[in-house]
């Protein structure tokens, strides 16, 4: 379209603003940019062809990663609503995808407010090195008091739950202090802080003894890897989790901005904003190893725990205690995964208390205080205790890998498959944005849709053929395969509960009609905003 629509009339509903562009951007960052950026990302590009890796994680940032995000940002921003409320009002049996991604958020909220805690603890650790002696008993018998793999404990663990404990009082009071004053603030702060601390761990990484050949076993490619589907299915996995995808966070951001808002633009930032950081990651982990192995007197290549939690919580601090100034080092590191941590924590927690407020009229703060101590509690009683971290590997691989891909094909289902809004979305996108999207976007979307079914169709079946990690079979039906049993049931019961609002009361802009196209028949609500 070649013009905007007319400015939008009032609406019959209030919903909460960003206070600008920017604070949007700073949010949709914050929720990107998590644990996963620094500890994820490094190791997958290292395993999957160094340098090489960057060729298929560009081509899935294009073909994947922002298409998707548009998508998400299009059904948020169009029918202004968290998850449930919005895939409602693009089709009445499609809210039930809604709560999938809300219940998705609620799972990881429990133990992703963990490894926080976790980072808290190590913050402070690092001013005496308390781990510098063995990091690695240190971190299991000392710190978690790890219990027996497979079994289920109910003996916690004071280091563990008083810092988890004081993450969710400060994670409930930003909640509770609604979009702006909680949400925003803690993102508009916390932001720029974590690229400035970042920034200056990376500098001082890179003046380590063998921070070169750190970076240079990160960044040298192996093209021979390009030939192996699963590099590529790695590419398009990191991109995917990487941008909070398919939580439906991205969806209720979109929903707080105005309605003449550009909505493409920002999404590039974010998206490349994400990436950038990632890559800066990978620059400050990798000269951290290298100079690890320079201690050693090992390749790079022999190191071992270079992803995830061992690559945190265990080789980090083995490099913190064997460098100059390790102390200030180890609190910026760890003083990095808690506010990364926090950031992306508030989304996927805001995901779920603004589908209670859509859902039930329930006030932001009420809402926020609800899911706070309800999230809290099965928090303590699951991660707290010597068996947390077995609890979190498990639940962490049936959200991740099979919860969230099978909600990203859900939603594209059924918002351009069952309820035909393709051309709706797209001409929405084009109508507000300086970037419109053609029809390749949607090609795109519907490209990814059949990878992300393939490669949840292959993770299923590993899955039920091989088991995970050696747990027992039934440790695994009923955290792994109960977690996503989880996720259905909510997706199947709360879309029976009564909205106690009216939800037809909604004005769309731009209307169809001046999108050029006819009347939805899965519209509830008149193009005027008056109720059918």
């Amino acid at each position: 379209m070649s013009e905007q629509p007319a400015t939008p009339p009032g609406t019959h509903e209030k919903r909460e603003h960003w206070s600008g562009q920017t604070a949007f951007i700073l949010a949709a960052i914050g929720s990107a940019v998590g644990l996963g950026n620094i500890w994820r990302f490094p190791g997958q590009a290292y395993e999957n062809g160094g340098g090489a890796f960057m060729i298929p994680y560009v081509i899935a940032l294009l073909t994947a990663g922002i298409p998707i995000l548009f998508l998400e940002n299009a059904i948020g921003h169009r029918f202004r609503g968290s998850a449930p409320l919005a895939m409602r009002r693009v089709a009445r049996r499609a809210e039930g995808v809604g709560w999938f991604h809300v219940a998705i958020c609620f799972v990881i909220g429990l133990y992703y407010t963990v490894i926080i805690g976790w980072a808290v603890s190590y913050f402070f650790f690092s001013f005496n090195l308390d781990y510098a002696e063995d990091p690695a008993t240190f971190f299991a018998r000392d710190f978690l008091q790890l219990g027996e793999p497979g079994t289920v404990s109910l003996t916690f663990v004071p280091s563990v739950l008083i810092p988890l404990v004081a993450v969710w009082v400060v994670t409930i009071v930003i909640l509770a202090l609604g979009l702006h004053n909680g949400v925003e603030r803690l993102n508009v702060v916390g932001i720029p802080l974590l690229v400035v601390t970042f920034g200056i761990l990376v500098v001082r990484a890179l003046m380590l003894d063998g921070a070169a050949e750190g970076v240079e076993a990160l960044f040298t490619p192996d093209f021979s890897a390009l030939r192996d589907p699963q590099v590529w299915i790695a590419a398009y996995g990191q991109v995917f989790f990487s941008l909070s995808l398919a939580y439906g966070v991205m969806l209720t951001y979109a929903s707080y901005r105005r309605r003449r808002s550009n909505i493409t633009a920002p999404g590039l930032v974010v998206a490349f904003g994400n990436s950038s950081f990632e890559i800066l990651a990978g620059v400050g982990v990798f000269a951290t190893l290298g100079f690890l192995a320079h201690q050693q007197g090992i390749a790079v290549a022999d190191l071992e725990g270079l992803t995830g939690v061992q690559l945190s919580f265990i080789t980090f601090p083995t490099v913190i205690a064997q460098m100059p100034g390790g102390q200030i080092f180890g609190a910026l590191f760890f003083g990095s995964l808690v506010v990364a941590g926090l950031t992306s924590l508030i989304s996927v927690l805001q995901a779920v208390s603004s589908a209670l407020q859509d859902k039930f009229g329930w006030h932001p703060r009420g809402s926020a205080v609800a899911v706070g101590i309800v999230s809290a509690v099965l928090s303590v009683i699951g991660f707290g205790t010597t068996t947390g971290l077995f609890l979190l590997d498990v639940v962490d691989q049936w959200s991740n890998q099979l919860g969230i891909v099978a909600g990203a094909v859900a939603m594209i289902a059924a918002s351009l498959w069952f309820a035909g809004r393709s051309s709706e979305l797209q001409r929405h996108l084009a109508a507000v944005s300086t970037l419109r999207p053609g029809r390749g976007w949607l090609i795109l979307v519907n490209v990814v849709a059949l990878l992300l079914l393939s490669m949840f169709v292959q993770k299923t079946t590993t899955l039920i053929n091989d088991g995970y990690e050696g747990y027992p079979g039934w440790y695994l039906a009923v955290f792994g395969w109960g977690t996503l049993a989880f996720l259905l049931a909510a997706a199947l019961a709360m879309p029976l509960l009564r909205w106690r609002r009216n939800i037809a009361r909604f004005h769309v802009w731009p209307t169809r009609a001046q999108l050029g196209l006819p009347d939805h028949p899965h519209d509830e609500y008149e193009p005027e905003g008056r109720p059918r």
